[in-house]
């Protein structure tokens, strides 16, 4: 009986070879590529605003790229994470990280309504730009996220897909934010957090078909 079990057990191991561990060491590694990746193009493509990197540009300027990357590094740290989940895992520093985004508009339309120039909302000849060239600095951030979400096991598809939308349109917003010159308070509060709202409801439909099995 025993040596049966013996050939079972040898049968079974037949072929198998060692793999590399999987750590989040690895997934920070990724994401950072993904990252550098992202700055030289803008920085290739676009240029570096060096006012804003200087101190020269408003506080807003400092505030909303601030807050926009603080959100950003928390989620995808929680991302990194939740591919090896564990008991008691908690995500709430993308919940904190976003409600202080989430002040950041709601400020801009109070300063701007009362001063009554709601016009300078709707007319900005830079919104769009800077819509379009935030949402696509997140699709690298994203892709790398996605990738090493394949490689592990999350829990909860739904969760990991907000979480990784926050952390590509955050991260991707602040990459291309420091060459942004408009330091205004309407654009800045406005328009870089549109992004990120429109990344994480676009993670939140694609992420989970992507990274089921």
């Amino acid at each position: 009986m025993n040596q049966a079990r013996s050939t079972m057990i040898a049968g079974l191991a037949d072929g198998l070879e060692p793999v590399r561990a999987f750590t989040s060491r690895d997934g920070f590694a990724m994401l950072g590529i993904a990252s550098l990746a992202v700055v030289a193009i803008v920085h290739l493509t676009k240029g570096i605003w060096f006012e804003g990197i200087t101190g020269q540009a408003s506080p807003f300027f400092y505030v909303t790229n601030g807050l926009i990357l603080l959100l950003g590094l928390a989620s995808a740290a929680t991302v990194v994470h939740m591919a090896s989940p564990w008991v008691g895992n908690q995500h709430e520093a993308p919940v904190w990280a976003s409600a202080m985004v989430g002040v950041l508009p709601v400020t801009a339309l109070l300063s701007v309504f009362s001063h009554g120039s709601w016009a300078e909302v709707l007319v900005d000849d830079h919104a769009a730009a800077c819509v379009a060239a935030s949402i696509a600095s997140a699709f690298c951030v994203g892709g790398a996220l996605v990738f090493w979400l394949r490689r592990g096991a999350p829990v909860s598809l739904n969760l990991a897909g907000w979480f990784t939308g926050l952390a590509a349109g955050a991260l991707g917003n602040s990459f291309y934010g420091i060459t942004c010159s408009v330091d205004v308070i309407a654009h800045q509060g406005i328009w870089h957090v549109v992004p990120v709202i429109a990344s994480a409801v676009i993670g939140r439909l694609v992420v989970p078909g992507l990274v089921r099995w």
